[in-house]
């Protein structure tokens, strides 16, 4: 399993009735690995994870295997209300094809560290397909420090990487300090890409290339081969859009934003709503100003 690039954390392309659109879907998972992406994450916080049933998620990481064959792994998102319901996920992903997993704390339940460690330990031992913890403690409310992250490591072999979302890149240093490179650490937030690079991270869970897939990888490339002139020329273009990825409505702006470029629709499931008022005038007009931009890239 490679962790080492950019791997999209896709969107799921929902018809009007609300349901998913497969044909969408693996025509989105295609053009990702055709613009340069190392592999396609589904069902995480931007697939609106929250809102698709066990069968839901399944039937689009086989969606996904399919579309991409062995081009590109596939590494499902795991979060539930409950262990069991995740382990039976995790399994189930292994039986579709998956090569890999993005584990994550259960949903609404946030305690200490020996429960979250007993979950996510129970979803990283239920199958052999290599495994990325994902620590978000903005949004989850769960926070795996780097000793705990460390203690995982040394219990499991077949955890290989991190997500790190928690916007403050010294955790990378962090990380770096107590396992060395016996995992890989992954950016999970658009707009400190370029930071986390520079502080050793050496892979991308990305938003935006939803939508720009191309310039995505290219920033990823130049920052990592250490061409910080162009690096900073990307950066400076694409930081408004990447900033998208960072509030409250980030999957309905992304949504919009993929949509609008003529990848998929905006459609999201409630409770969120499509953008309007301030909220549809702002993406507006960030957009606008990047298409106008773009030229000069």
């Amino acid at each position: 399993m490679n962790w080492k690039g950019v791997f999209p954390a896709i969107t799921t392309n929902l018809h009007l009735d609300l349901t998913v659109d497969h044909g969408a879907l693996a025509a989105h998972c295609r053009w990702m690995i055709d613009s340069g992406c190392t592999g396609i994450v589904p069902c995480g916080s931007l697939g609106e994870a929250a809102t698709l049933s066990f069968d839901e998620k399944i039937a689009i990481a086989r969606t996904c295997v399919e579309a991409v064959g062995d081009r590109a792994p596939v590494v499902l998102g795991i979060a539930a209300l409950g262990t069991k319901e995740a382990v039976a996920m995790a399994q189930a992903a292994a039986t579709a094809g998956c090569q890999g997993l993005m584990v994550l704390p259960p949903y609404v339940y946030s305690s200490d560290w020996p429960e979250m460690k007993a979950h996510v330990s129970a979803v990283i031992g239920a199958t052999g397909l290599s495994c990325m913890l994902y620590n978000n403690p903005i949004a989850y409310k769960t926070d795996f420090l780097p000793a705990h992250i460390a203690e995982l490591a040394a219990e499991h072999p077949n955890l290989q990487a991190v997500k790190e979302s928690s916007g403050d890149v010294r955790r990378i240093t962090a990380i770096r300090a107590v396992v060395g490179r016996r995992l890989d650490v992954l950016v999970g937030m658009d707009d400190a890409i370029v930071e986390g690079i520079y502080a050793g991270a050496v892979g991308w869970v990305a938003g935006l290339v939803n939508a720009f897939p191309a310039e995505s990888v290219a920033l990823f490339d130049a920052a990592s081969r250490g061409d910080k002139a162009r690096a900073a020329a990307l950066y400076g273009w694409f930081l408004p859009l990447l900033r998208l990825d960072t509030v409250p409505k980030f999957v309905q702006l992304i949504k919009w934003v993929q949509a609008e470029v003529g990848r998929g629709t905006p459609v999201v499931r409630p409770p969120r709503l499509m953008p309007a008022g301030a909220d549809l005038a702002h993406v507006r007009a960030v957009l606008q100003v990047a298409q106008k931009e773009h030229s000069r890239l």
